[in-house]
């Protein structure tokens, strides 16, 4: 009866984190963003504060203030808004300390969305730490240069995450021939590294299933 419970429990905390973390995001964006911009749009009006209408004004400052950075992204895409954005980095560049940490924030940026292909391209398998003993990983891009040449193998980088925090963890080098393609998605393996190994995608259903105990997991 615990048990169950405490699986159900554990169940609906799953089904309701991403809301929460949708609602947190948007209460963020809007005192964030959408209360400073709504006072700059809508300053002439009268507004009670807590009133819906303030919530909607906020909302549609909000919206505004979208559109004008997808604006910006397309601006980007022709010769007269990178010759704008050009001269105005050719700025920043000169303002000390503001220049650094610009500098380096668009080389990380740069580098997760080089090519325009996804950090993660594959979900794999590899004996870690010992043999025998696997985990699962990402595998990010194949190695070049010096950690290449110094091998003298076929070298490919895998982003091994930590459990439930798939935000961190660490980059592993491994020879190609030992590494076992998975073939689920990256959706699936961020899913059974956040659960700890308790949400694990079907194979033939193409849906997640929630362990309730080891022996279970292996009829899975």
């Amino acid at each position: 009866m615990f048990r169950s419970l405490r699986n159900a429990f554990i169940t609906g905390i799953v089904i309701l984190l991403p809301l929460g973390v949708t609602v947190i995001v948007i209460n963020f964006l809007l005192a964030k963003i959408g209360t400073p911009a709504s006072n700059i749009l809508f300053r002439g009006l009268n507004v009670s504060p807590g009133s819906p209408m303030e919530t909607a004004l906020e909302v549609v400052a909000l919206t505004v203030v979208l559109i004008l950075i997808t604006l910006i992204g397309y601006g980007s895409r022709f010769v007269f808004g990178r010759m704008i954005l050009t001269h105005f980095e050719r700025l920043l560049d000169r303002v000390p300390f503001i220049n650094t940490v610009y500098g380096t924030v668009k080389q990380i940026v740069g580098t997760f969305s080089q090519q325009k292909k996804a950090v993660f391209q594959e979900v794999v398998l590899i004996e870690y730490p010992r043999s025998k003993c696997y985990v699962l990983g990402f595998l990010t891009s194949t190695a070049k240069g010096e950690t290449q040449e110094v091998t003298g193998e076929h070298i490919v980088n895998i982003f091994v995450p930590t459990t439930p925090n798939p935000t961190s963890g660490f980059l592993l080098m491994v020879p190609n021939e030992d590494v076992r393609r998975l073939k689920m998605n990256i959706t699936d393996g961020m899913k059974l590294v956040i659960s700890g190994g308790a949400v694990v995608p079907d194979p033939k259903s193409g849906e997640s299933v929630i362990i309730e105990n080891p022996k279970k997991a292996e009829s899975v």
